[in-house]
């Protein structure tokens, strides 16, 4: 798709990919509270499908495609952070579900089950459903979380060298082989339900049908998911800073 003069025509690329940027936009939106608006984050992701298209080289092998996605997410996730749309509460809710999963998990040795969750924070079964769903705003895992307090910044403490890519750093070694041993020692049900999000991009309806529960069941056992994995993050983290 290039203009006579044999230069990428953009205008083509923008309406071939918008339906793109909307079925990633409200894929996020599954996840997200309601204070964040679908058209905002299509907004910003048209932002990173127009960057994708000024910073694309095509070389052998390469996928437009695959690069635009990668830019369209991007483009959402730096916009929501940069709104900081997760409140007060729900950060706290996550917070006290990941401490009680550690410490459930130090204990048992195994995952805790959700009655076991609820009863080490405390509350009720339809109590502890209910954080989950108020957590569902903490469901994007970002680093910036595995930290004491909500000054301390994990990218700071762990990637002194703004020279290079933090993110890569963290993946690369120990971090990587931990995230991967997290997903794999998730309680059945939460593995499969992570594998139809992330994998086969399935929403939350759909994976509720597949699944035979309600779709706030599954944002329920979603939050659960990543409050797990998030906890298990943390542990590492922690261990080796100590």
């Amino acid at each position: 798709m290039y203009t006579s003069a044999g230069v990428i025509d953009k205008q083509q690329h923008l309406a071939e990919f918008a339906p793109l940027v909307k079925r990633i936009a409200h894929h996020m939106m599954s996840r997200l509270p309601g204070s964040v608006e679908a058209d905002d984050l299509i907004q910003v992701g048209m932002m990173g499908l127009m960057d994708a298209l000024n910073r694309y080289q095509e070389i052998p092998g390469a996928q437009f495609a695959t690069y635009a996605q990668q830019r369209i997410r991007g483009a959402m996730l730096d916009e929501l952070r940069q709104m900081d749309w997760l409140p007060r509460g729900a950060r706290r809710n996550m917070r006290q579900i990941e401490t009680a999963i550690n410490a459930l998990q130090q204990r048992l040795g195994r995952a805790p089950t959700e009655p076991e969750i609820a009863k080490e924070l405390e509350v009720p079964i339809e109590g502890y459903h209910e954080m989950l769903l108020d957590a569902r705003g903490a469901q994007l895992i970002h680093y910036e979380d595995f930290s004491d307090s909500e000054n301390d910044d994990f990218l700071e403490r762990n990637c002194v060298d703004t020279s290079g890519d933090p993110l890569a750093s963290l993946l690369n070694g120990d971090l990587r082989q931990v995230l991967i041993g997290a997903i794999s020692g998730l309680p059945d049900r939460e593995k499969t339900l992570m594998g139809l999000y992330y994998e086969q991009e399935l929403n939350f309806k759909e994976i509720g049908a597949v699944l035979g529960v309600s779709e706030s069941r599954v944002c329920q056992i979603h939050s659960q998911a990543v409050a797990r994995l998030r906890a298990k993050l943390k542990e590492c983290a922690w261990t080796s800073t100590a």
